[in-house]
């Protein structure tokens, strides 16, 4: 009977989506600050972790081995309340202030901490993934060049990172992708982002349906829009000769290419 007494508010989805609130623009904005600010932080890292792997200093290798096991094995959620409220425990002090002030914005500092927390996840994930782009060059690139003259680092950097990149592409788009969603999970610890604008407004409106419903609609737009950037950026590097010859929309919903298809 309570399933028949339900009805979908169709006004209250459709103004979720048509006409956000101020609330909800800055909900979405700082969900994709955070995303890119965690991303960029975690490819960086990502960076010295490989870097650390291949040094012929074992301690060194070592710990960037276990930090990456660590990280990889353990819940993302789990490393969130680690980093905002065990940093403040075992340090004795408030990392993290309250908020922030970056170029007249007022930066909450639990979304500071998000950002550290998911950097801090993604380098893991990004140095496995620049691992598997160089490793996958042939080796003998990298010899052949050294044969004519080249330097290792000249040769690294002009011949086996501009290949390594194409194949490290497709990976990182789609751990990006997956950040914009991981993001919702800093809402257990009070980041104003979009899952949290949606816990707040459902909360007062009790329309937990409707609401969530226009919010994987939200998070659908913000992955789409970043699929289509991907696109561009593996046609940009040739990734493949598959993308040249299929639709953006094709590509977009994961669809298979048929012969002769064409862009």
């Amino acid at each position: 009977m309570a399933l028949l007494a339900f009805q979908f508010d169709f006004h209250a989805f459709a103004e979720r989506i048509i006409s956000p609130t101020p609330q909800q623009w800055h909900a979405l904005a700082m969900t994709v600050c955070v995303a890119i600010a965690a991303e960029i932080f975690g490819i960086v890292l990502g960076a010295i972790l490989y870097a650390a792997t291949r040094s012929r200093f074992a301690p060194l290798r070592i710990a960037a081995y276990l930090y990456v096991l660590f990280t990889r094995g353990t819940p993302v959620i789990v490393q969130i309340f680690a980093v905002f409220f065990g940093a403040n425990l075992f340090l004795g002090f408030d990392l993290f202030p309250r908020s922030a002030t970056l170029f007249a914005l007022t930066i909450p500092g639990a979304a500071i901490a998000g950002v550290v927390a998911l950097g801090l996840n993604e380098g893991a994930y990004m140095s496995e993934t620049i691992r598997a782009g160089m490793d996958s060059v042939d080796r003998g690139q990298l010899e052949a060049a050294q044969c004519v003259g080249m330097t290792k680092r000249t040769a690294t950097r002009h011949i086996i990172v501009p290949q390594a990149i194409r194949i490290i592409l497709p990976p990182f788009g789609n751990q990006f992708n997956a950040m914009l969603k991981t993001t919702s999970l800093l809402s257990f610890i009070g980041v104003p982002e979009l899952f949290q604008d949606s816990q707040t407004l459902y909360a007062q409106t009790f329309q937990p349906v409707e609401v969530l419903s226009a919010l994987a609609i939200w998070y659908l737009v913000l992955t789409m829009a970043w699929s289509l950037v991907q696109i561009q950026l593996e046609r940009k590097f040739g990734q493949s000769d598959r993308i040249e010859n299929e639709f953006w929309i094709a590509r977009l919903l994961g669809i298979q290419a048929r012969p002769g298809w064409a862009r």
